[in-house]
Parts: C-alpha cells; sequence; structure tokens
C-alpha cells in the first residue's frame, strides 16, 4: 500500500529518472526502428469523467505525475467533448467526426439507444494506423459500439475483454431487473451520510472508501496491461499504438483510503457556483438539483468532492506507471503520448453531480496534455484556444504521417505542437446533445467571449464568459411578468408587432444571432438533424432560413 509521502516521492523519482530515461532513448530508437524510422509510438490514457480543470498546477487536486508531464508537453485548457457522455464522446474520439456523423448520441448498451452502431462505413483512426503499419493495444473501457469491437476497427485486445460488455435488456431480464434490483431496496427514513434517497429507484450513496489498495481494482489491471503492451511493442520493429482507458473519476466516488486520506475534506472549497439555484435556468437542471443533491449537505458536498480528487489522484498515480513503463522502454523521446477524458463531472458546480442534460463547462471541459520530446517545439505552454475531441485523431494520423482518408471533421493540432507563429483555427466550439436514456435536444455554441444554448425543450441560455465565467447569470432568460403583462392587456397582439422573442437588448440580440448563425452554419456542414421546420419543434429564436 502506498501512502501520500511515498506516492509524492515516487513522482519525484520518475520526474528525476525522466533525464536518464531520454538519454538513452535515441539509441534504443535507433535499434528497434531500423535507424531510419521517424514515425512517432503513440500512447493515450482516458481515464473516465474527469473535469478537465483537475489537470491544472493551480487546482487543489494532486496530480504530481500530470504537473510534470504538462511541464514537458502542451496543456490545452480549452478542450470539449461534444457530448457529456461516454459513448458519443468516445466515438468522436475514434473517428474525429460529430455525432451527427458518426451515428452515437447516447448510451449504446441501453434499450433507448438512438443507434446501438455508428454508421456503417464509418473510418477509425485506428484502421489508418494498422495500414499504416502500426502495432495497436487496446485495453479497458470501449463504449463506442454494441456489436462493434476494438478489433473489428484495428486493435489487438490486451488483457480482459473491454467493459461494458452488458447489451441490451431483453424483456425477461427487465423484468428480473425491476423486480429484483430494484423492487427489494429497503429505503430507511433516516439518512445516511452521503446517500441520496431514490424512492422505489434504491439509494446511492455518493461516496465511499474502497477497501484495500489500488492493486485490487480493475483499473489496476487495465493499466498493467497496458504497461505490458508497451513492454511487448517496444521490443519489436514497428511504430506502435497503445490506448489504456479506465472507469477514472466515474461516479460512485470510491477510492482506497490511502488516496482518501491525501485530502483533509474540512479544507475543501466549494465551487464558486455553487450557490447557483438556477433560477434563470432549464427546468431539469433545477429539478436534478432539488429531488436530489439538495439532499446533501455543505460537509457532505465538501466529502463527495474530495473523494473525487482521490479517485483522480489514483488516476495520476496509474499514469505514473504508464510513464514509467515508457521509460523503461528507451522508446519516451519519439512517443506521443496523450491525456484526456471523454467527459467532465459537475462534482458540486452549480449543486449538480455526475453528468447530464445540463450545458456547463464542468462536464465538457475534458483534459488534454500532449508530450512527444521529439516532436513539440518550446514545451510548457499552456494553450487556451478552442479544442474539440474530434481533433485528437487528425492530430494522431497527422504526427504519424498517415493521410486521413476520408476527411475528419477534427482539426489537427499539430500547428500547435511545431509553435507554429499564427496558426488558422477555429473561433468557435460545438456540442451535440440529444439526452442519454431521456431524450433532450440540446446545442451549445460557445466562443471565447460568449456561449450560446439553444434548448428545444425549455429557455435558451446565453452566458458572457469574460465578465460570467461561472455561468451564473442566463442573459436570456425571458421577463416573463412583462411577457404575461402584455399577453393579459392584448398589447402584442398588433399586426405590426414582429419582435423576436424573447427580447433582448439590441447588443445581446447581436450576439445571439451571431452565435446561432455559427450554429446553423456546423449543422448543416455535419449533417445535423434539427432543421425540421413544423411549427410544434422549431423554436430556436432565429432559424436556419434567416441565418443561411
Amino acid at each position: 500500500m502506498i501512502n501520500r509521502r511515498e506516492f509524492i516521492s515516487k513522482a519525484a523519482a520518475l520526474a528525476a529518472s525522466s533525464a536518464l530515461g531520454e538519454q538513452v532513448a535515441s539509441a534504443r530508437q535507433a535499434s528497434n526502428r531500423g535507424g531510419g524510422e521517424t514515425r512517432p509510438n503513440i500512447l493515450i490514457f482516458m481515464p473516465d469523467q474527469q473535469q478537465g480543470s483537475t489537470v491544472l498546477p493551480e487546482h487543489p487536486c494532486q496530480t504530481p505525475n500530470l504537473d510534470r508531464f504538462s511541464k514537458e508537453g502542451l496543456l490545452f485548457s480549452n478542450a470539449y467533448c461534444p457530448a457529456p457522455h461516454c459513448c458519443p464522446s468516445r466515438a468522436s474520439f475514434m473517428t474525429g467526426l460529430y455525432p451527427s456523423e458518426h451515428g452515437i448520441f447516447n448510451n449504446v448498451d441501453t434499450e433507448t439507444a438512438i443507434h446501438y452502431d455508428p454508421y456503417p462505413g464509418i473510418h477509425y483512426f485506428s484502421q489508418s494506423l494498422k495500414d499504416a503499419g502500426y502495432e495497436l493495444g487496446y485495453s479497458g473501457k470501449w463504449h463506442v459500439g454494441h456489436t462493434l469491437t476494438p478489433e473489428a476497427v484495428g486493435w489487438t485486445l490486451l488483457g480482459a475483454k473491454p467493459f461494458p460488455s452488458n447489451g441490451p435488456l431483453s424483456a425477461d431480464r427487465q423484468s428480473s431487473f425491476w423486480r429484483n434490483a430494484h423492487g427489494e431496496y429497503e429505503h430507511p427514513t433516516i439518512r445516511h451520510a452521503g446517500e441520496v434517497k431514490r424512492s422505489g429507484w434504491g439509494n446511492i450513496t455518493l461516496y465511499g472508501t474502497h477497501p484495500g489498495d489500488y492493486e485490487n481494482l480493475r483499473d489496476y489491471e487495465v493499466v498493467r496491461a497496458g504497461m505490458e503492451g508497451i513492454s511487448r511493442f517496444s521490443a519489436h520493429d514497428k511504430p506502435w499504438c497503445v490506448m489504456v482507458s479506465n472507469l477514472g473519476g466515474h461516479d460512485l466516488y470510491n477510492a482506497p483510503q490511502n488516496f482518501v486520506d491525501m485530502y483533509d475534506w474540512r479544507s475543501i472549497e466549494l465551487p464558486a457556483n455553487f450557490r447557483d439555484m438556477m433560477d434563470d435556468k432549464p427546468r431539469i437542471y433545477q429539478r436534478m438539483r432539488y429531488q436530489y443533491w439538495q439532499q446533501l449537505s455543505d460537509d457532505e458536498v465538501k466529502q463527495s468532492i474530495a473523494h473525487y480528487y482521490a479517485m483522480l489522484t489514483m488516476q495520476d498515480a496509474f499514469f505514473g506507471l504508464l510513464l514509467e513503463a515508457l521509460d523503461k522502454s528507451g522508446q519516451a523521446e519519439n512517443t506521443m503520448v496523450i491525456y484526456c477524458s471523454d467527459h467532465g463531472d459537475y462534482a458540486g458546480a452549480h449543486g449538480l453531480w455526475a453528468k447530464g442534460v445540463p450545458s456547463f463547462r464542468e462536464a465538457y471541459n475534458i483534459p488534454s496534455v500532449i508530450r512527444w520530446p521529439k516532436g513539440i517545439h518550446s514545451p510548457g505552454r499552456r494553450i487556451d484556444a478552442l479544442v474539440s475531441t474530434t481533433d485528437f485523431a487528425p492530430t494522431i494520423l497527422d504526427a504519424a504521417k498517415v493521410q486521413t482518408t476520408p476527411p475528419m471533421s477534427g482539426m489537427s493540432l499539430m500547428p500547435w505542437l511545431r509553435n507554429d507563429p499564427q496558426p488558422q483555427w477555429r473561433n468557435a466550439i460545438f456540442s451535440q446533445m440529444n439526452g442519454v436514456e431521456l431524450y433532450y435536444t440540446q446545442r451549445i455554441v460557445m466562443t471565447q467571449d460568449y456561449k450560446y444554448v439553444y434548448n428545444g425543450f425549455d429557455y435558451d441560455e446565453l452566458y458572457d464568459l469574460r465578465a460570467d465565467p461561472h455561468e451564473m447569470k442566463n442573459l436570456a432568460f425571458p421577463d416573463l411578468a412583462a411577457a404575461r403583462a402584455t399577453a393579459i392587456s392584448g398589447a402584442g397582439n398588433k399586426t405590426t408587432d414582429r419582435s423576436v422573442w424573447p427580447p433582448l437588448p439590441d447588443t445581446l440580440d447581436a450576439v445571439r444571432k451571431d452565435l446561432l448563425s455559427l450554429m446553423w452554419k456546423f449543422a448543416q456542414q455535419h449533417n445535423d438533424q434539427i432543421f425540421n421546420n413544423y411549427i410544434t419543434v422549431a423554436m430556436a429564436p432565429y432559424g436556419p432560413g434567416v441565418i443561411l
């Protein structure tokens, strides 16, 4: 078992040994590549559900390996997933496409799946790498398609079968599911610490302590398989790509005691927007907070945050093991290492937990750190350019000098790695959310200054990100009292009254129109299915006919 002092000491030792590992890298590269090969190896670590801000060096979450790693590479602080859910984001990572293009919008392993698998004929970066002579190894969570397997798109499995591996519930299994898994739950009148009462659904305890050390966890087995893959592939002459993906920071938040002990929950600060009662936000956001999460006291919220951080510190320890295996291989110099996640976690922001339909940064912003000693100019930079999950696949293929055929929707990050003076880059980021097990059509368009959320199920949202980075004030929330007064008086029934509802000040209305213009153009370019102009579903204040 490793305690805090040993953990930080181990990280320091790894930092000290890094220089030695890189000294021998060139010689071993020549041996393993026949002297003339320049294509990099690729190592990807994707822990699940990690909030992007937790990898920033100033964040209270303790990640000594990532802190060192960031200094040796590039940290992209404004990276976002296309939907705050595993399946669409992982499919976008693998294909460089958006959900409207690859077909995965929600959970592929439930009866509510919009599509169980990506559209036929979709191309994956792994296929291109394999065709180019790479050896590929995959370990851990998959969740890209229901019947689609990693092997079908070029990967060799490392260790156990990827999870989850359960299929849609049959009618018999559904009946058993309700009767046995839920019908026999007890619902005590006394709520225990960290517990959320859910009558008829089964109560949950948001945080706890996992018995034993991390070596008893499946996440460790996933990482161990990845380490063995690095060792095996590095002994060959071919370049390789290893991807390791585990449960990471996924709720419920249960970490081994030694990682929990690294945090004093009493000193944890509540998120800056924790007191947002969301009166100007969609009602489903409010319902999520008040029906469930409001049951937790402030102290329980702090303990939940501490346990979430403990899980992420454990991921940092796992990452250190992978980096150590890479150093031992002697191939760190010419290996592009990517640390990312599929989506974030609200972790108490706006009083919410886990992920879902709320549009806030905490669930969409993901970690994005890349190190490649041989391929990055001026390492140690933090870049605030708007980055999408779709950018990883074209970046990997660009670095490997493999042509992206057919073209991908993402953009290669190589200009940032080369430190090009003025790279041509996007000015907005986009999301495509169609709900999870419950369907909510939502689209987000965000620039560095503003964020607009088109909610097909409730009022829209508009945030001034410079003045309101924590997304507390919805500038698009209508003045309902004025609207009702107008309706009662009949003053809004004149044929000359053609104002867009809800009315906004001219400057904000211009911002809204510009952002919706970007949204509709993006939807047109990426074959998004939100153009139906029937009166009951065409709810955006400015439709595509005005913009396009």
